[in-house]
């Protein structure tokens, strides 16, 4: 067990109660709580209002002022069909190459892309050799996540698992973070070929939504895989930079590309911070 007292902590808090409570004073509209809440958090956070389509006092409860919708034209889209843009505004945690189909989580930290899909080993060797990129979200930061390229949506795997905080000293402190963390991976047929957009929760995260589900329900300790048809009603397809999903509080995207398809912007290194929208890669 790490002698990080944060981590340590983590690793005997009952990480789902907690969740469950924070989500629940999330959800509160009562006005002096959740008023409270959301003027100590801008306080706390530095968090840009500016940038909000609604004012501070507009919103009916914190998870309502968390999703924030931004004014438009706030975050403006590179070229699309040069380049694969953010998904989310954060801070790059790791971006490389899939190795022996294994993901950089930190130096001396990796994982499967089997694991983080859900245990598809199949699908995770579609993968091999490719890119990925791991977007940490702070709390301050925009939290709705968008499309990095235009793609049809095929299926989704809810991953049920821990709470484990994302941030960089949880990742340099516990193992296989992302592959133990509860997740939704979300898997297109892109302009690059095969793409997953895998949304990880965290330590006192509420929920996540997507745009097509409204928000994932909870399966407890099973793993839930669902179809999208390629055509017909049911069918999903969306253009870069449109709107997936969100989180209620905080967490990580990882993106997945095939081999050959994408290029990261060199200057984007560990650290760099990113904003929705920025030119992430180069197509292929």
């Amino acid at each position: 067990m790490s002698a990080n007292p944060f981590i340590w902590l983590q690793h005997i808090a009952p990480q789902h109660g907690l969740s469950k409570l924070a989500g629940s004073f999330a959800e509160s509209r009562t006005p002096w709580i959740r008023d409270r809440l959301i003027r100590r958090f801008i306080a706390a956070y530095d968090v840009d209002m500016a940038e909000a389509k609604e004012p501070e006092g507009s919103f009916e409860t914190f998870n309502a002022f968390f999703t924030r919708e931004l004014k438009p034209g706030a975050r403006p889209l590179a070229d699309s069909d040069q380049f694969v843009l953010s998904p989310a505004d954060g801070a790059i945690s790791q971006l490389g190459r899939i190795e022996n189909g294994r993901i950089l989580q930190a130096k001396g930290h990796d994982y499967t892309a089997a694991e983080l899909l859900g245990g598809d080993a199949a699908l995770a060797e579609r993968f091999a050799n490719g890119q990925f990129a791991t977007i940490y979200l702070s709390p301050r930061d925009y939290h709705r996540v968008h499309m990095p390229v235009a793609g049809q949506l095929r299926s989704t795997c809810y991953v049920p698992g821990d709470l484990y905080s994302v941030n960089g000293a949880t990742a340099q402190g516990v193992p296989r973070l992302f592959a133990r963390n509860e997740r939704l991976a979300c898997l297109f047929d892109s302009e690059c070929g095969i793409m997953a957009s895998v949304m990880v929760g965290a330590m006192i995260v509420a929920g996540i939504e997507t745009v097509w589900g409204g928000r994932v329900p909870p399966h407890g300790n099973k793993l839930f895989r669902q179809e999208f048809p390629a055509v017909g009603p049911d069918a999903r397809s969306y253009a870069a930079g449109d709107e997936m999903g969100r989180f209620l509080l905080g967490s990580t995207v990882i993106l997945l590309f095939g081999d050959g398809k994408v290029e990261f912007a060199p200057e984007l290194v560990e650290g760099s911070p990113v904003r929705m929208g920025q030119a992430l890669a180069r197509k292929l």
